[in-house]
């Protein structure tokens, strides 16, 4: 048992947390008179020979400086020894973003037609009672079409 438990702790690689390399491809996907439906994709490289989860609660987004919506997901399963994404989808009242406080945001954007989103907050990985947390600050201006 000590052996197998041994040979187990040294041939599998288990040395550091999953790498998050960037918030890529940060885009509207919908637009119309209601909702503005946003994705991005969480790019992450494990090197590790184990998986475990991550989970994206305590991820923010803002647009034009306002908090509109959180990314709530369900667990996320990791791969061993890959690179991989996870898909980060949110949708967005209209109303949300045309609230009074924000008019002259909101105008600025019908002109240029685009929004700044901004993705902030932590995705937390865990893996065997271990637990570790990635910082999200990722700011883009998306382009709209109404």
């Amino acid at each position: 048992m000590f052996s197998f438990t041994f040979t187990l702790l040294f041939n599998c690689s288990f040395t550091q947390k999953p790498e998050f390399v960037r918030l890529d491809n940060i885009d509207v996907i919908d637009s119309n008179s209601k909702y503005i439906t946003l994705k991005a994709d969480a790019l992450f490289l494990n090197k590790n020979d184990v998986g475990g989860t991550l989970k994206t609660d305590e991820l923010k987004v803002y647009i034009n400086d306002l908090e509109l919506a959180s990314v709530i997901s369900d667990e996320f399963d990791v791969p061993k020894r890959e690179r991989f994404t996870i898909p980060l989808t949110v949708r967005v009242a209209i109303e949300d973003i045309t609230d009074n406080n924000n008019l002259g945001s909101l105008l600025g954007s019908l002109l240029t037609q685009s929004l700044k989103v901004h993705f902030k907050g932590d995705i937390k990985y865990k893996i065997m009672g271990y637990a570790s947390t990635y910082s999200v600050n990722e700011i883009k201006d998306v382009k709209i079409k109404f």
